[in-house]
């Protein structure tokens, strides 16, 4: 599975250790920045970058990290095509891709431990869409939702 990832500065750590620690189970990881956590960077700057693979097919899975895991949340459901959510627990994670077809996970790198996330972002990338027909029923409303909203905006 290819997964791309990015961070801010708060989270590039937690992002640094994921990227090794993905890498070394045999995913295919893009790490799409930044590069430090001593320099200043804006999350919604890296959500974009995120966003735009996601979106070209580069990837098919996201994972964002920013302090707290919020303002990445936020800036990566405002792109076409991504379903973010935010999750600090294992059950939310496997199941928000499950339910709700959900490809990025975003994290707060100063929220959550290193074992929590690695085992937060193993249940992410394990899971599948269930397809049942009420998920499937839920995510056509959230699609038609996308559609009619970005119509309007052209």
């Amino acid at each position: 599975m290819k997964v791309a990832i990015a961070s801010d500065h708060a989270g590039y750590p937690l992002k640094d250790l994921l990227v090794n620690k993905l890498r070394e189970a045999g995913f295919s990881v893009q790490d799409l920045g930044t590069d430090n956590a001593e320099t200043s960077t804006d999350y919604p700057d890296f959500a974009g970058k995120l966003a735009e693979v996601l979106m070209a097919g580069g990837a098919e899975r996201g994972i964002m990290v920013c302090g707290s895991g919020v303002g990445a949340s936020i800036a990566m459901n405002k792109f076409p095509g991504v379903r973010a959510g935010i999750c600090h627990d294992s059950y939310s994670a496997h199941q928000g891709v499950e339910h709700d077809d959900m490809n990025v996970l975003c994290l707060g790198g100063r929220i959550i431990g290193s074992e929590t996330a690695r085992e937060i972002v193993h249940q992410f990338l394990d899971a599948k869409f269930s397809e049942e027909p009420r998920h499937l029923r839920r995510l056509d409303k959230i699609n038609e939702i996308e559609k009619r909203l970005f119509k309007e905006t052209e």
